[in-house]
């Protein structure tokens, strides 16, 4: 029988790493996404060709629109895993950031997500294992200057994933976060050469993660071997914070 999963912000780059290594793993997607239009069906055209059996699937949402969770459970049917790989960073100090970008930064890192977790909950309490794991990051462990706020929203995204997994481990629904630390994307286009090598130079094994490489821990979770695994912030920052 095929398995889906459902991939929040699977048009961004660590998105697009773990719908790959899912899809190569046997899982069936849908693929959320909202302006990254080529770029998904770009991967579901890809991914479709590479294996024909099994099923991909786009779905358009923004996640700051209030009825988007509510449109994303309408296109989904069976679901075996979500995975929440959304999100937007904010570079500004607290005192420069307006009240728009605050709400923008909930409700797309924490809002949407939570509630549509509520609609789609009865679909995975129909798997005898099913898996919710979310995209968190170094600094909602241990907070960002510059950067309060996104940090506020991942810690937020970090409390609910060891709340929520007790509240649902009775329905055998596992629920976990990834947490990067530096990972090559377009999130650190920002810096400069020398303010990334200074980070690199922070960091035990002396490199930024890859992108394929938080595919691989977001694989290991929903593999059936880590079913002993839940309420847990993975950490994946090259030992950067311990």
């Amino acid at each position: 029988m095929k398995k889906f999963c459902l991939v929040l912000g699977a048009s961004g780059t660590i998105g697009r790493a773990i719908s790959t290594q899912l899809a190569k793993d046997g899982w069936s997607l849908y693929m959320q996404y909202n302006q990254g239009e080529a770029v998904a069906g770009e991967l579901v055209n890809d991914l479709s060709i590479t294996y024909p059996e099994q099923e991909f699937m786009m779905i358009q949402a923004d996640l700051i629109d209030p009825l988007a969770a509510e449109r994303i459970t309408h296109s989904v049917f069976t679901l075996q895993a979500i995975v929440v790989a959304s999100g937007q960073a904010l570079y500004k100090l607290v005192e420069d950031t307006t009240a728009d970008e605050m709400d923008a930064l909930w409700k797309v890192h924490v809002q949407t997500p939570i509630r549509l977790i509520s609609l789609l909950a009865s679909k995975l309490r129909h798997n005898e294992i099913s898996h919710i794991t979310m995209i968190g990051s170094v600094w909602g462990e241990a907070g960002a200057s510059g950067e309060a706020l996104y940090a506020t929203v991942k810690g937020a995204l970090h409390a609910f994933v060891k709340s929520y997994a007790q509240e649902a481990a009775g329905n055998g629904i596992l629920v976990n976060a990834v947490a990067p630390g530096l990972i090559n994307t377009k999130m650190n286009g920002h810096l400069t050469d020398v303010e990334e090598q200074n980070l690199i130079d922070e960091i035990p094994l002396a490199r930024a993660g890859e992108p394929a490489e938080v595919g691989h821990l977001v694989s290991f979770l929903l593999s059936g071997r880590a079913n002993y695994i839940t309420g847990q912030i993975l950490r994946i920052n090259g030992g950067w914070y311990i």
